[in-house]
């Protein structure tokens, strides 16, 4: 790039070295000082990361971090359940089945999601619908203060049971991963979503950041007792591997399951792109509603 003689002796004349902007590779140790270390830059870096802290994706918007790819979940993603299969039971059993109770179970996409709410509306009035004969279950992989706010926005859960799993185990235990670029970028889809309103995203992502719950989320501690000497704070929440997950991910891939009393999947559906939202009547008729 300066390899001109011309731009390296007008370099040299403003008194900036030649490699000053090449960022292909680290300088010669010749360079550092004793103790190996480079003035004014690592003040700038992370430790064990050629990225400096400003370029750390934490520092994105929270709806801008929602794009990235997710840490994988703490379990591998299996096989969607098909009609006829039992239940599937998630790693720590946040959704149980049997005891005579139909239930239908949605998947959410990320709150704020215009087809999430949507999908999350229609779930809501079926459940009320359906009082006391039929179980309905949201689950988000959003934070829990991030979905807290969205369902608020939307005038609350009412009778609907709202799952929370950030960590995306129990979507995996349901068959539910990551969707394609196709899944998001296919003119269907981009047609549907300028035609929608209902984009809150950016509403939840200030209110959860106003509410100081991303400083204070895995920062308190028990304090220690008199005369203890104080033991070392936890490592902030937001400097965890990945992106963070408060606003969850655009490509968690979204579903819909019906389970009858004995807890049998009796309808089972993925979404095939992000607007797709199923046909929820048609799992509600499986299951005699």
């Amino acid at each position: 790039m300066f390899a001109n003689l011309t731009t390296k002796l007008a370099m040299r004349k403003a008194g900036i070295s030649s490699d000053t902007f090449d960022f292909s590779s680290k300088k010669s140790n010749n360079s550092k000082p004793a103790d190996g270390s480079v003035p004014g830059l690592d003040d700038l870096e992370e430790p064990s990361s050629g990225w400096p802290a400003w370029m750390n994706t934490k520092k994105l918007p929270l709806t801008a971090q929602a794009w990235l790819s997710p840490v994988p979940p703490p379990v591998p993603v299996a096989e969607r359940p098909k009609p006829g299969d039992v239940a599937p039971l998630d790693r720590d059993r946040q959704l149980t089945f049997g005891g005579g109770k139909p239930v239908i179970v949605l998947f959410l996409r990320c709150v704020g999601c215009a087809f999430a709410q949507k999908s999350f509306l229609a779930l809501r009035d079926l459940s009320v619908k359906n009082q006391g004969g039929l179980t309905c279950v949201a689950v988000s992989h959003s934070s829990r203060e991030a979905t807290r706010k969205w369902v608020d926005l939307l005038g609350g859960a009412w009778t609907v049971d709202v799952v929370i799993d950030e960590e995306r185990a129990v979507y995996a235990a349901w068959g539910l991963g990551l969707g394609s670029v196709w899944s998001m970028f296919n003119p269907t889809t981009q047609i549907q979503g300028w035609k929608e309103k209902g984009w809150l995203g950016v509403r939840v992502a200030n209110s959860v950041q106003r509410s100081g719950s991303l400083q204070q989320k895995g920062s308190a501690a028990t304090a220690p007792p008199p005369g203890a000497a104080a033991a070392s704070p936890p490592p902030p929440a937001d400097l965890s591997e990945g992106p963070s997950t408060v606003m969850g991910n655009k490509w968690q891939q979204s579903g819909l399951f019906a389970v009858d009393g004995r807890g049998t999947v009796v309808w089972a559906a993925k979404a095939l792109r992000a607007d797709d939202l199923m046909d929820l009547n048609a799992a509600a008729a499986t299951l005699g509603f």
